[in-house]
């Protein structure tokens, strides 16, 4: 519980350092006819736009007023959006972002986001007059809000290190817990730790894709390809979160609840806006996750609650904070939920682990078969059909009759313990099955066991007393 209470007084705290840095308010523009003139454009017809400024697929001519800030401090003109800009103030040029035409063989793409330093000499007494030329014929989709700003504010841009470098740790953090679940994957297959590493995976992606636009100054068209994949990325994490989540407490259930988060998460693209869409879909697998740890937890299965409250708090927190849910509060939801899983996973695997080798120590003294265990499963092996058991770390390898091999999850030591005397330990990483052997030979200064269906194993110096005595022994040859 107290992950939960840290990862919500972090958000509120990260939101509460972000509102300190409100942008100032947007200018009122008019949308004019406008066309280029010899020293500035001439405009005309001008009315006041309603609604969102939309260049898509035409030029536009805005303009607006504006008053010199009553602050020495350099400022600029910040235009940020889909579109080619040229900017003028008080009839003279300020500056242009690709080249704004009236077709899309007449427009050179500019970049996402813009900035015009506004020298202190353009300034004159009283109302101030922006002029905008722009358009947008390159974007690779159509968007319901394409200019996302426009506005006179301090030069350069405030810094925004702090939501950068939580966006960096959260996708270092994202990407760490990925390999680790990979790592478990491979090592014991298991269909819980391959979901996880995806969702690792996938929201670190998407970390750093919500920071490219403070990395990386991009052309506008690319915009559209970034909004296009922040969804993808979000609806793909929503459906493993459903899954992992149903796959644990409800497997029986598994099909439907998956198809269930495919079709809720799908049915976002028709939700207006990219970020409606994004919000709408993290929330589509987030809202049925919790309602199938709700029931694990009516049918009081263990872990329910906890996995439960953590769902509980981040949709709380999607209500208080809505502005952040996709560029912070999603992130560190993220790394709370696969960090303490991985933690969680690496803790049962461990203890697993003992509780396997104890039980399978406990067979291999049984006087006719070894239990084995690996990733494939459980098989019972004939002590006969044994010739060598080798030590790989934590597993041996199983050296069968016919040539064949099998990984058994357990210790040569333990092994070694609870196996006949017809086993016996010749090097500190093997155990020969005596009933197999048809000598032993030396090579230089080291002494090797011949056997009938395997290569010749080494035979460490001081065990080779034991083996000679051993081999001595009628019954066992």
């Amino acid at each position: 519980m107290w992950r939960i209470l840290f990862i919500a007084i972090l958000l509120a705290s990260v939101s509460t350092a972000l509102r300190a840095q409100e942008r100032p308010a947007q200018l009122a523009w008019q949308a004019c006819r406008g066309s280029p003139g010899v020293a500035a454009p001439v405009l005309q017809d001008c009315r006041h736009v309603e609604g969102v400024i939309d260049p898509q697929g035409r030029e536009l001519w805005l303009r607006a007023v504006v008053q010199r800030p009553a602050s020495d401090d350099p400022v600029a003109l910040y235009v940020v959006g889909v579109a080619s800009s040229q900017v003028w103030l008080n009839g003279q040029t300020l500056g242009a972002n690709g080249r704004p035409g009236d077709s899309p063989a007449s427009e050179t793409a500019g970049r996402y986001e813009a900035a015009f330093a506004i020298p202190e000499r353009m300034w004159v007494p009283g109302d101030n007059v922006v002029t905008i030329r722009m358009s947008s014929f390159h974007g690779l989709v159509r968007l319901d809000g394409p200019i996302a700003a426009i506005l006179v504010a301090p030069y350069p841009w405030p810094s925004r290190a702090i939501p950068l470098a939580i966006a960096f740790l959260a996708a270092g953090a994202l990407f760490a817990a990925a390999f680790g679940f990979g790592v478990i994957h491979i090592l014991r297959r298991t269909g819980s730790s391959l979901a996880l590493a995806a969702m690792a995976g996938v929201a670190g992606l998407q970390a750093i894709l919500e920071s490219l636009r403070v990395l990386v100054p991009y052309g506008y068209p690319v915009h559209g390809l970034r909004l296009v994949g922040i969804w993808v990325l979000t609806a793909v994490f929503a459906v493993l979160l459903a899954t992992y989540v149903v796959s644990r407490f409800q497997p029986q259930a598994r099909r439907p609840v998956v198809a269930l988060a495919v079709a809720a998460v799908a049915a976002t693209c028709f939700a207006p806006g990219f970020d409606s869409k994004t919000v709408l879909a993290l929330m589509a697998g987030v809202v049925l996750s919790t309602a199938v740890a709700a029931f694990a937890v009516y049918r009081r299965m263990p872990g329910a609650r906890l996995t439960l409250a953590y769902l509980a708090v981040f949709l709380a927190i999607c209500a208080l904070f809505p502005g952040w849910v996709v560029d912070l509060s999603y992130f560190l939801f993220a790394v709370g939920l696969v960090l303490t899983l991985l933690m969680t996973e690496v803790v049962r695997l461990g203890r697993d682990d003992q509780e396997r080798e104890v039980a399978l120590t406990r067979a291999a003294a049984r006087p006719n078969c070894l239990t084995v265990a690996s990733s494939r499963g459980v098989e019972r092996v004939p002590l006969e059909d044994i010739v060598a058991i080798v030590g790989a770390d934590d597993y041996v390898e199983l050296r069968l009759t016919g040539g064949r091999r099998l990984l058994h999850a357990a210790r040569l030591d333990r092994l070694e313990e609870d196996l006949p005397a017809s086993f016996l330990r010749v090097h500190r990483s093997v155990i020969a099955n005596l009933a197999h052997v048809r000598g032993f030979e030396r090579d230089g200064g080291r002494s090797r066991l011949l056997m009938d269906e395997s290569t010749p194993l080494p035979i460490s110096r001081n065990r080779l007393p034991s083996v000679r005595e051993a081999l001595d022994e009628p019954e066992l040859l």
